[in-house]
C-alpha cells in the first residue's frame, strides 16, 4: 500500500538558484545532490517527505523537454508516492484501472560524497490521474538522513493543495484507487469551497473545489501550492524576513488551533504557507 508521499518534485530553470532558494526558504541544507541524463537535481529532506528541485543540463531529449516546461518558469510537476510492495501496488493499481507502467529500476549517485541509492517504481499515466504526474515507488534502502532542525526551521510538510474540477472523480482517483485513507469533506460556504482531505505520512492531501468558478468537469487537476510546519512561528518568519524575504504578519490559520503566515517570494513561484499548530 502507499505509505507516504516520497517527495514532490519542483522543476527549476537553474539549479544554483533553485537549491540556494530552498536552502533559505527550509533553512536546511540538501541532503542529496547529483546529474542524470539531461538533468540535475537536489533533495530536501523533511521529516515526513523530501522535496526534489530539478533542472535541465546540457543538451539531448530530456534536457529539451524539461526547457519547454519551464517556459512559463518554475513549477510543480510531479508527485511520487511511496509503496511497501511495489509488486502487490502495481497489480493492485492496474485491477483498479490505472493502467500502471512496467517496473522499472533507478539509481542514483550523490555529487558529494559518491553514495548511491537505488529504487523501483512505476508511473500512473497522465489521463488517468487527471493530469497530475503521478508515480510509485519502493526504495531498496533506507530513507536518506534528515537535517539538523534549528530555530525556524522547517520541520515537515503540512498540507499540499490540488485543485480540481470535479471533486467527485478526486475522490475516486485519490480514495478509491490509490487508497488514500478519505479523512474530510467539508463544504465551507463562508470561503466558497469545498475541501477533501486525504491523510498519508503524516502529512494531507488537501483537494479543492472552488464554487464560485465555471469548471469543465472534464478539465485537469492542478498542483496548486504548499504549507511547511515548523516548530517555532515567530522564529520562522524573522530568519526569512532577516534574509531579505516578504512575508506576511502571523494570522490565525483556518484550522482551530494554528497559526500561519505567507511567504510572498523566494519560492520558486509556489504559492508558500508556513504553519504552526498549538501543542495540546
Amino acid at each position: 500500500m502507499i505509505t507516504a508521499l516520497d517527495h514532490l518534485v519542483l522543476l527549476c530553470p537553474d539549479i544554483e538558484d533553485g537549491v540556494e532558494a530552498y536552502i533559505t526558504l527550509l533553512g536546511a541544507e540538501p541532503v542529496w545532490q547529483s546529474e542524470g541524463e539531461g538533468t540535475t537535481s537536489a533533495l530536501f529532506s523533511v521529516s515526513n517527505t523530501k522535496r526534489e528541485l530539478l533542472a535541465p543540463s546540457g543538451g539531448g531529449l530530456v534536457a529539451d523537454k524539461l526547457s519547454q516546461m519551464l517556459l512559463h518558469g518554475p513549477k510543480l510537476t510531479s508527485l511520487v508516492y511511496r509503496s511497501d510492495d511495489l509488486t502487490e501496488d502495481h497489480r493492485l493499481f492496474g485491477r483498479r484501472g490505472l493502467a500502471p507502467s512496467d517496473i522499472q529500476d533507478g539509481e542514483s549517485e550523490d555529487a558529494k560524497t559518491q553514495v548511491n541509492r537505488s529504487w523501483r517504481r512505476f508511473r500512473l499515466p497522465d489521463d488517468r490521474m487527471a493530469g497530475i504526474k503521478s508515480f510509485v515507488l519502493e526504495p531498496t534502502e533506507d530513507d536518506l538522513p534528515l537535517p539538523k532542525i534549528l530555530p525556524g526551521s522547517v520541520t515537515a510538510l503540512d498540507h499540499l493543495v490540488i485543485n480540481t474540477p470535479n471533486p467527485e472523480r478526486a475522490v475516486a482517483t485519490y480514495g478509491a484507487r490509490l487508497g488514500l485513507r478519505f479523512a474530510l469533506d467539508r463544504t465551507a460556504e463562508q470561503w466558497k469551497t469545498r475541501f477533501l482531505f486525504f491523510r498519508l505520512g503524516g502529512m494531507t492531501l488537501e483537494i479543492i473545489h472552488r464554487l464560485d468558478q465555471e469548471h469543465d468537469r472534464d478539465g485537469n487537476d492542478t498542483i496548486w501550492g504548499i504549507t511547511w510546519a515548523v516548530n517555532d512561528l515567530e522564529a520562522a518568519r524573522d530568519r526569512l524576513s532577516e534574509q531579505g524575504l516578504n512575508v506576511s504578519d502571523i494570522r490565525t490559520g483556518r484550522k482551530p488551533g494554528s497559526r500561519v503566515f505567507t511567504v510572498r517570494d523566494g519560492t520558486l513561484q509556489v504559492p508558500t504557507l508556513f504553519i504552526q499548530h498549538d501543542r495540546a
